[in-house]
């Protein structure tokens, strides 16, 4: 089956940035799969606009399913051309096991000029979602796990804090800039001194089409209920990869909830480690998980309406 762009005339057809809002592609990924490997080929208007149709947009959903199941990239493009008659191929998850080993030796060579190329390929070929959480997640967990007392893992975690926090935080400032939807603030937790996890789910937040406020440094609990305030966010997402002490899970963070104008949402490994000590608080436990997480948040925001 030889794939070909729908007619003009035949359907309506839509800008980048309309396909990118509903397939949650963004547009540099949308151009690469384009340009590098042909997946979609797209009408363009007599000034050189890309024009995407109905059947651009199912196949771009029909990516994000291979994708999903583990397949490079750069074999999808012969499935989703094969006969629906064809039998689906196991999964392959070699590509990400090996693209996390290139990333992890990336850190501990200290090599930040591949931490670059590594992470502008990955976000340019795939969605964000997916980045997270086949890429980013996995090679932070398990570099914390290698670190301990290491000799060498101080400064490998400080570089690729700060490699992290300039990359994101210039994704999320450009992002700001473009989108018109609710507002969620972002911030770590006390004993969570690297902020992974809040700056993941600040990127992932802000791949989902939230404006992000990404609080870059530890604030205190108390002070939170006046940045809800004076920032007029719709959520306060507060992440971790650690327990926290016990004071803070069990009396600060429910009264936190109970005073603040918009949801206290935990998000990262927290909430899978501590997923039992809110039952009967106000505290929305949203899970490790950063895109399952954020359909939650839309969800409970949708309820509140």
């Amino acid at each position: 089956m030889t794939y070909k762009a729908m007619d003009s005339s035949a359907a309506p057809l839509y800008p980048i940035r309309e396909v990118s809002r509903l397939t949650g592609v963004n547009s540099v990924t949308l151009r690469a799969w384009e340009r590098r490997y042909g997946l979609i080929r797209p009408q363009r208007t007599p000034k050189g606009h890309r024009l995407y149709g109905r059947d651009d947009i199912e196949r771009v959903e029909r990516i994000l399913q291979w994708l999903n199941r583990g397949v490079p990239v750069s074999q999808v493009r012969e499935l989703i051309d094969q006969p629906e008659t064809v039998e689906t191929p196991a999964p392959q998850m070699g590509d990400w096991a090996s693209q996390r080993q290139h990333l992890i030796q990336a850190v501990e060579a200290f090599d930040s000029g591949r931490l670059e190329v590594l992470f502008n390929q990955s976000l340019a070929l795939y969605p964000v979602s997916l980045c997270i959480a086949e890429l980013w997640q996995p090679v932070i967990s398990q570099l914390e796990e290698r670190w301990g007392d290491q000799f060498g893992a101080t400064l490998q975690r400080r570089l690729l804090e700060s490699f992290l926090r300039t990359r994101i935080g210039t994704r999320i400032y450009h992002a700001n800039q473009l989108s018109n939807a609710g507002e969620v603030l972002v911030a770590r937790l006390p004993e969570d001194s690297s902020g992974f996890w809040a700056m993941l789910m600040g990127l992932a937040a802000s791949a989902a089409g939230y404006r992000v406020h990404l609080m870059d440094g530890e604030l205190p609990l108390s002070e939170f209920p006046l940045a809800v305030e004076r920032l007029g966010v719709t959520a306060l997402l507060l992440a971790s990869g650690h327990a926290e002490r016990s004071d803070v899970i069990r009396r600060q963070l429910p009264r936190l909830a109970e005073q603040s104008r918009a949801p206290v949402c935990l998000v990262g490994p927290i909430a899978r480690i501590r997923v039992g000590d809110f039952e009967n608080t106000a505290v929305a436990v949203l899970g490790e998980d950063m895109s399952q997480a954020l359909s939650r948040l839309r969800a409970m925001l949708d309820a509140d309406g």
